[in-house]
């Protein structure tokens, strides 16, 4: 029987040759937006799944007011991670983990650049990281002692075995290596190449124990059947207990299955995060298959009459109506199951593209036994989806009635199929039209300014060579006319590595708790920088010295301490104290789409220097980089001269949104190439129903144009009813979405009538390839086909 079925479906469909192939490529088309949007989405919910403790772990955060709303960050003191330790026994480890930073590596002759973090040495036990080599209980328990990953180890010592030798750190120190890491997944935001201990950094008996210094990330491994209330009790009040007076900022601990999801916060409470993007594209790849699923069932119905002495006579001759309904739906499995196959091959020769797209090593785990059975179920699903309506709705015909040459058609047949090509268009037309508010965001946000002058402005990682070397390296620079200014910082104006609520200055109120961005530079740092001074005066050290203690800050903070003459104020940033010897206009330190917060630049007191920042000549820019990369081999020979070009970053902080309007895009026009595919194949269906018509209205003097707008106009009022759905919908989503940002583009009447105009086009253009193909033929042999 099962036989019997496969040959009546095998001969059908190769009868039918041109409407398999839609079906088909519409499936295949769908299936594989599908699969790739899948792979994304699994990719994101398996982020850091492998730690075997990680319902377990939790990163410290600090809550506290700013701008009347309550904000959250994950920036916390160095000191906290002692406190933690010793007064809450629920903790069972800690750990800190400082900014991933690059260095250079050598061992020998062999030197590379490498990525890497300084660690407590329990990182290894709260995190899964496997050791290859070495004991993960005691690998950093030492100064001296190095972790590197499976990768490094080979690009340093090749296939020698790496336990115990002898690395070169930034041309500065020797560590010994005590533990080799296998190569971390990419699916993780811990993606190290090597690791050094806390002590490097901190050497016993220095340990910082500023509480108002957020500057780096703490860890805690929560005790196995502990309380977690008892605990978030106590680490909130933890910085209170060390600071009697403090009133500030509090702490807690946020666990680590939320961190890559969910970690948005608004006044204080969770509102989201990536979580928000991961639910867009799991809808967006439901509609994709549901509209390749709609292409089949639309033309499947549409088709009935084909087949509808086919059911008569096997109902007649004894067939029942659940043997029909199984063999349609057979045949819509087999159909499917092709589709699949097909849009593997799709997926596979595009997994390439889609990573670089998407920023992510995605691949299909072909050996995994999990993967064939979900491929399995998701071509049953598919072919069910796809065929239930044609196989239920074809199986009900009477015998009677389709023997006798009655028609099942009529209004009541066509409408299903109105309703489905509606809500196809109304998918696309949603995509479409959200893809273009999201375009229209991105560049409202770069449009906005920045603050300071990106162009031709670079900076580089200060290694112990360059600031040994610095001010040689400094004087031969403007020597050769080669730099208009050059200057130290802390941290990049492109980012913020550091903040406070610990500021104190005349007048603050004793419930201020707002956070402060903190950076700390030597000389000439509005020149280098292109900041825009708006009162006082720029670091000068040859003609002020006692710069070295000055400060800079920016208009929102000038505001926020009250400050009406600005200039000679002191603040106090813990033991130190800054008289303020200028304002710029406010800049973008970190996030574009956020307001920007008060900013104190403090001078090198302190002596927090890691960047060395340049201004370039606009004109010789590309010439004078050669040069200054010659100057630095003099100074720096161990590390490769790598300058971040700032404008090139500045772009870095659109990403995540301009892969989400080109994935938006992508997607978009698969809705609209498959849409297009199942109208061509309804309006193929309706020139071949209405071939006699065509003829005789041909015959009696009707021109092309004329029978062109009978077989579109109909087709053209159900896209037009679709953009007056899609229209208040995509306004509602994107309404929603802008509003999480701060700084955002209003939306505009002209997207809405450009997306309308777009897709009446392409629907225009896919119908009148049919349409005049119909209108020009031979009327003669229209009329006399049977």
């Amino acid at each position: 029987m099962v036989l019997h079925y496969f040959k009546i479906a095998t001969r059908f469909l190769l009868k039918n040759k041109q409407y398999t192939f839609i079906n088909v490529a519409g499936l295949t088309v769908g299936m594989a937006a599908f699969l790739l949007i899948f792979f994304w989405i699994q990719d994101e919910y398996r982020y850091d799944d492998f730690h075997k403790n990680r319902n377990r772990v939790y990163e410290l955060w600090n809550r506290g007011h700013f701008a009347d709303k309550l904000s959250c960050w994950n920036v916390t003191p160095r000191v906290a991670a002692t406190a933690l330790r010793s007064d809450c026994p629920e903790v069972e480890k800690v750990c800190r983990v400082n900014w991933t930073q690059t260095s250079r590596l050598g061992a020998g002759t062999a030197k590379t650049d490498a990525t890497g973090n300084v660690v407590d040495p329990e990182f290894l036990e709260v995190f899964t990281f496997p050791l290859r080599s070495g004991d993960l209980h005691t690998a950093l328990r030492e100064p001296g002692n190095i972790v590197i990953t499976e990768k490094l180890a080979k690009r340093l010592f090749g296939t020698a075995d790496a336990m115990g030798k002898t690395i070169r750190y930034n041309n500065e120190k020797d560590f010994i290596v005590t533990g080799i890491a296998a190569d971390p997944p990419s699916n993780t935001r811990f993606n190290f190449e090597f690791l050094l201990p806390w002590s490097f950094m901190e050497p016993p008996g220095q340990a910082e124990n500023n509480w108002g210094n957020n500057s780096t990330k703490n860890y805690v491994l929560v005790t196995a059947g502990a309380s977690l209330d008892a605990l978030q009790a106590r680490v909130k009040g933890l910085r209170k207990k060390y600071e009697k007076d403090y009133d500030g900022d509090e702490m807690f601990l946020y666990p680590m299955e939320r961190w890559r999801l969910y970690s948005t916060f608004e006044n204080g409470v969770e509102s989201g995060g990536r979580i928000e993007t991961v639910s867009i594209f799991s809808i967006i790849a439901a509609i994709i298959l549901l509209i390749a699923c709609i292409n089949f069932m639309n033309l499947g119905t549409a088709r009935s009459e084909k087949r509808a002495r086919e059911v008569g006579v096997r109902k007649t001759a004894g067939a029942s109506r659940y043997a029909l309904i199984f063999q349609f739906l057979a045949e819509s499995v087999a159909l499917s199951l092709i589709s699949f196959v097909l849009a593997l091959g799709i997926v596979q020769l595009s997994l390439p593209f889609f990573n670089e797209l998407t920023a992510k090593q995605l691949a299909v785990d072909y050996a995994s036994p999990y993967f064939w059975a979900g491929s399995l179920g998701f071509v049953l699903f598919a072919g069910v989806l796809a065929g239930w309506f044609p196989a239920f709705y074809l199986s009900s015909f009477k015998p009677v009635k389709v023997l006798k040459g009655l028609k099942r058609g009529g209004r009541s047949a066509i409408t299903p199929r109105r309703v489905l090509v509606v809500l196809q268009f109304t998918f696309a037309v949603t995509l479409i039209i959200c893809t273009l508010i999201i375009r229209q965001q991105i560049d409202y946000v770069q449009d906005r300014d920045a603050g300071y002058r990106r162009e031709n402005l670079v900076y580089h990682y200060l290694s112990p060579d360059l600031e040994r070397n610095y001010e040689k390296l400094k004087a031969e620079l403007k020597a050769g006319n080669l730099v208009e200014s050059i200057s130290l910082s802390s941290s990049p104006l492109t980012q913020g590595w550091s903040n406070s609520t610990g500021f104190e200055w005349t007048g603050k109120d004793p419930n201020d708790k707002a956070l402060i961005d903190r950076m700390v530079t030597d000389d000439q740092l509005v020149k280098t920088g292109g900041l825009k001074l708006v009162a006082g005066r720029d670091f000068d050290l040859q003609q002020f010295p006692t710069d070295s203690s000055g400060a800079i800050i920016n208009e929102t903070a000038m505001r926020h301490m009250g400050f009406k003459d600005p200039i000679g104020q002191i603040i106090k940033d813990g033991d130190m104290q800054f008289h303020v010897i200028g304002v710029v206009q406010d800049f973008i330190l970190n996030s574009p789409y956020q307001q920007v917060i008060p900013i104190v630049i403090e001078g090198n007191s302190m002596h927090w220097i890691s960047i060395i920042n340049m201004r370039l000549h606009d004109a010789t820019a590309a010439a004078d980089i050669k040069k200054i990369e010659t100057l630095y081999k003099t100074y720096n020979p161990e590390f490769v001269f790598d300058p971040v070009y700032v404008e090139d970053e500045y772009a870095t902080k659109f990403a995540a949104e301009e892969r989400m309007r080109t994935l938006a895009l992508l997607f978009a026009v698969l809705t609209v190439l498959i849409s297009c595919i199942g109208l061509y194949g309804l309006a193929l269906y309706t020139a071949e129903n209405r071939v006699k018509e065509i003829g005789i209205r041909k015959v009696l003097g009707a021109s092309v144009a004329s029978v062109v707008s009978l077989l579109s106009v109909s087709f053209l009022k159900l896209v037009a009813i679709a953009l007056l759905i899609a229209t208040p919908l995509a306004w509602y989503f994107m309404h929603n979405w802008l509003a999480d940002y701060p700084y955002h583009v209003s939306i505009s009447v002209w997207v809405f009538l450009l997306s309308g105009v777009l897709v009446i086009g392409i629907a225009m253009l896919t119908i009148s390839v049919q349409a005049i193909r119909a209108a020009i033929s031979n009327p003669v042999k229209s009329i006399r086909t049977e």
